[in-house]
């Protein structure tokens, strides 16, 4: 055997090996990289299981050592709160509402629509994640308030403009309260409704249904203004909460049978990361199909509903005819309801409410009102604090002879029919066009007003300048003036109240705002009846005294005519506000023949200080001089009546028919107790025996007429002037 061939065979496979040697190094490559492939994904599976057993908080505190607040998921980032108000009420409520998001630990902003700029800012809410609260009142109207008068126009023109188009504030959510009062029904919360409506149509998304507040008691959908605020508040916290959470609860639309809302049965649906953009597409185009929550189409109109849903199959329309027409029968069913229910003024027990609610009795207790039981109220005027302490009376003393120190001032009816511009009560009152409230006997009313009114004279005894003789005289009542604040003829049992009045031997001087005419020609001899004469024509009228009935100026002439029937002493009242009613002689000549009146009284009007609810200003106060002016182009117009009387000091002045000037004295005082023996009479015989004016009239003293040195102030007293005349303080 050759030595050389046993050599090469054992040498072979080294040789193949060395041969094939591309093919294994091939192999360990492929099994290098399928164990690297293996690890890579046995490592990623156990990433996964620890990202979902650890938060991603406490997984950032064990890889960095701390919280990584930067990558945690802001859903909101703040609360911006938006309010236009007239009164403060708006604002205050803006300040409660910023108090409880804060305690969420959520940045807030209150901010002023007069101070914010629309057309620059409100875009930036659809990229931050921000909560826009709008808190808006509806002024007179149904206008907003003067400082949301921009911002409305904006909101209102952009909604409208093709330019801005459905998706302008798209990614904006926001939430509306409106403030308002159902007595006014034709423009009820009508500036909220349009800020929520056109906030919709730009693309913004409500998180919360609107809101409605009514400062009507009676028809308050919780008792009060402030109790529906409340009550809105607390939806809308809990759904800012969700929304903190990154939940969304959808608010039932009202389109749902009563315990059947989807939306409550589904409850809240987690959003999950990454999922939101979709989520609010899908938002987006469920709203294509209805308006919106908490809103239905006849709240936004048919003209809005159409321009969502142009386009409608003519297959369709019969199914949605139909559904139309049973949406607006159910409707009006609700409404038949409501009127029954709502009208009669009761709450849920059946019980009429009471008209002073909380809020109110603590606001006119600040004021000095003594309030009695739930609709009454009394108050010291300032003309009995000075006659006390013989500074003088009031111009009812001066043109009537009444004691102003025995007056006393109070109404069985807090409730007005008006708001007028120059009210002294700063519109704290409520206002109606009916009774609605609960009702208090006429007795509790009358002794417990008699009873406040010495207990506030009480306070005088031992007071510096107060005289001994006439601080036991104001301790008896001679005189009431209904004429504190509201409509006393509003209350139903005012005849049964003014007997009473005449029985205490107390005389009568009532004060009625010309909007309730069978209420005057049903209305019992008194001693002397006013009628508020604010302006001579529709327009400014409507402007001044802003009143609450349709058909208001209808109301005032038939009020007019009504007082030219009664056979008492009858009397206008004109407050003239310069530069809003001065300028209407002719007009006021022939609203003098229509009523007759036996007193003309013209009085500049009062500045009581600023008030958010009214713009007038010491340059709508005349000056004395210029109310004189009046008067006599005035008495040319009317030859039946001449200028009787005047007292400088509260800038009024008297004008008197004719008849009550004997030979040359005029007799424009009166006989109380003539009266008081006329009045008995009358109450005897059933009302057959009838007086008139003529028969309790008494002379008028010298001092107080028109011309005289004394200007109307009774020599008996001193006349104090204040150090400081910069503030005008006029008296009732």
């Amino acid at each position: 055997m050759d030595p050389s061939m046993d050599t090469w065979d054992l040498s072979s496979p080294l040789i193949s090996l060395w041969i094939n040697r591309f093919y294994i190094y091939l192999g360990f490559a492929v099994s290098i990289s399928l164990w690297i492939c293996v690890q890579i994904v046995i490592k990623k599976q156990d990433r996964n299981l620890q990202e979902n057993s650890f938060p991603k908080a406490t997984q950032d505190l064990m890889t960095n050592g701390f919280v990584s607040l930067h990558n945690k998921d802001i859903f909101v980032s703040g609360v911006k709160i938006f309010y236009g108000s007239q009164t403060g009420t708006a604002k205050g409520f803006a300040t409660v509402l910023a108090e409880t998001v804060v305690s969420l630990d959520l940045p807030v902003a209150i901010i002023n629509l007069k101070e914010y700029d629309p057309d620059d800012c409100l875009i930036e809410e659809v990229t931050g994640r921000n909560v826009c609260v709008f808190l808006v009142a509806t002024y007179t109207d149904g206008r907003p308030t003067e400082s949301a008068e921009w911002f409305c126009k904006w909101l209102e023109e952009a909604s409208r403009d093709f330019r801005f188009g459905k998706t302008y504030l798209k990614g904006m959510r926001y939430a509306v309260f409106g403030l308002g009062n159902s007595v006014y029904a034709s423009h009820f919360n009508k500036v909220g409704k349009n800020v929520d409506k056109w906030l919709w149509m730009l693309g913004a998304r409500r998180v919360v249904s609107r809101g409605e507040g009514d400062c009507d008691v009676v028809k308050s959908k919780h008792g009060s203004i402030e109790a529906d605020f409340r009550a809105w508040k607390t939806m809308f916290i809990s759904q800012l909460q969700a929304l903190q959470k990154g939940e969304r609860k959808k608010s039932c639309g009202g389109h749902c049978k009563k315990g059947k809302c989807e939306s409550h049965q589904h409850g809240s649906e987690e959003r999950e990361e990454g999922s939101e953009e979709q989520d609010e597409l899908h938002h987006r185009d469920t709203e294509e199909e209805e308006p919106c929550e908490g809103s239905s189409e006849e709240e936004f109109g048919g003209e809005d509903q159409q321009s969502i849903n142009s386009i409608v199959d003519v297959e369709d329309l019969g199914k949605i005819m139909d559904h139309m027409k049973k949406q607006k029968r159910e409707k009006e069913q609700q409404e038949e309801k409501t009127s029954l229910f709502g009208n009669t003024g009761r709450n849920e027990d059946g019980e009429r409410r009471a008209m002073i609610t909380p809020a109110l009795r603590e606001a006119l207790t600040k004021q000095g009102y003594q309030l009695i039981g739930s609709h009454s109220g009394v108050k010291l005027c300032r003309w009995t604090k000075s006659m006390l302490r013989g500074r003088g009376g009031c111009y009812k003393h001066t043109f009537y002879g009444i004691e102003s120190h025995r007056c006393m001032e109070t109404t069985p009816s807090l409730a007005c029919a008006n708001k007028c511009v120059f009210c002294w009560r700063h519109h704290t009152n409520p206002v109606g066009t009916e009774w609605r409230w609960k009702m208090d006997q006429p007795e509790m009313i009358l002794k417990e007003a008699i009873e406040n009114h010495q207990n506030m004279i009480k306070q005088f005894k031992g007071v510096p300048g107060v005289k001994a003789e006439r601080f036991e005289e104001g301790m008896m009542v001679k005189h009431c003036a209904l004429s504190l604040v509201g409509e006393p003829i509003m209350y139903p049992e005012i005849n049964s109240f003014l007997k009473l009045l005449h029985q205490r031997q107390i005389s009568s001087f009532l004060v009625t705002n010309a909007q309730f005419p069978a209420e005057i020609r049903n209305l019992k001899p008194v001693t002397q009846l006013y009628v508020s004469v604010d302006a001579s024509t529709k327009e400014s009228l409507k402007k001044i005294d802003r009143p609450l009935f349709k058909d208001f100026w209808q109301r005032f002439l038939d009020s007019l005519k009504a007082l030219a029937a009664k056979q008492q002493r009858t009397v206008y009242r004109l407050t003239l506000v310069k530069a809003w009613n001065v300028d209407e002689l002719q007009a006021y000549a022939q609203l003098v023949s229509l009523g007759n009146p036996d007193f003309i009284e013209v009085k500049g009007v009062t500045y009581c200080g600023e008030s958010s609810a009214s713009s007038l200003t010491m340059a709508h106060v005349p000056w004395h001089e210029e109310v004189v002016q009046f008067v006599l182009e005035l008495v040319d117009l009317i030859p039946d009546y001449e200028i009787a009387c005047e007292h400088e000091h509260s800038n009024c002045l008297l004008i008197a028919h004719k008849k009550f000037k004997v030979g040359s004295e005029w007799w424009t005082w009166i006989d109380y107790n003539r009266f008081q023996e006329l009045v008995q009479e009358y109450e005897d015989s059933g009302g057959s025996k009838t007086f008139s004016a003529k028969d309790y009239m008494a002379r008028t003293p010298h001092w107080a007429l028109f011309g005289a040195s004394e200007r109307g102030f009774d020599p008996k007293d001193t006349r104090h002037q204040r150090k400081n005349k910069s503030k005008a303080i006029s008296g009732c």
